[in-house]
């Protein structure tokens, strides 16, 4: 059990950020290798131990940019900071994101037990990175970009839709350059992990049943979440910036093009 449990934060945290699909590959995993679901506290504490990754990466980002929204209530002036629009982007994203992650949630489950299904959303995703290569633009994050970018990230709770990848795809399709699209991708998730986690948590019914159904090493699982997850957005930043983002597109059609192959064959 601590070996599977130890794997699944590997997993998390590689995949949470790589525009693979970490739920489509827990999805594959669970079928093809026999690994059990995570409990809803363990998904709960992956999530979070990736959110940390996500805060220390953009920790000055963070700082900055939430410093300059709460001055723009303050003073007109600051309504034309970066700060301003970003921070009414992140708002309108987590808006649109929250109410159809939540009615999507059942088809999700059912999704993330098909092969034909999970194999099939990579190849979406795989076809989004590949078209990314000819979008982006020069422009910053507006107010506005929020509610399609949300849009995108609210249908990636489908597994096999990666988060990253379609709302990274979603900014570069606006016009945004490739570090807004990158940075806007990653700030939104904060608020949306985060709030995906209260929401967990608040169906687990108290601290008590929370502890309870933690598995045996799940602190060395979160540490080596948190690692994988930071290491890859070091790793990301530079794909995305160098616009190398077609070796994912590969990496998804085969593994997509598998989990399709082995549905087939009656896995």
């Amino acid at each position: 059990m601590k070996e599977e449990t130890l794997f699944l934060g590997m997993l998390q945290g590689v995949t949470e950020f790589l525009p693979v699909s970490s739920s489509g590959h827990l999805g594959i995993a669970k079928i093809t290798a026999g690994i059990s679901d995570p409990s809803f506290a363990f998904d709960l504490v992956l999530h979070l131990a990736t959110l940390l990754a996500v805060l220390v990466f953009f920790a000055r980002d963070i700082a900055s940019l939430l410093i300059e929204w709460l001055f723009g209530f303050f003073n007109p002036n600051a309504r034309s900071w970066d700060g301003w629009r970003f921070g009414w982007a992140v708002v309108a994203g987590v808006a649109v994101t929250a109410p159809i992650g939540i009615l999507l949630e059942p088809f999700a489950a059912k999704a993330s037990a098909n092969l034909l299904w999970l194999g099939g959303n990579l190849w979406i995703t795989a076809l989004l990175l590949l078209s990314s290569k000819s979008l982006g633009g020069h422009r910053a994050v507006r107010a506005s970009d929020g509610l399609f970018v949300g849009l995108l990230q609210g249908l990636a709770v489908i597994p096999g839709i990666s988060r990253s990848g379609s709302t990274m795809w979603a900014g570069l399709l606006l016009g945004l350059s490739r570090d807004n699209a990158f940075r806007f991708s990653f700030l939104l998730s904060v608020p949306t992990i985060a709030g995906a986690a209260v929401y967990e948590a608040a169906k687990m019914g108290g601290v008590g049943n929370f502890m309870q159904a933690l598995p045996d090493g799940w602190m060395p699982a979160a540490a080596l979440a948190f690692v994988s997850g930071l290491a890859s957005l070091f790793l990301l930043k530079k794909i995305v910036a160098g616009d190398r983002c077609w070796v994912f597109s590969i990496y998804n059609m085969t593994v997509g093009g598998i989990a399709c192959i082995l549905y087939f064959m009656g896995v």
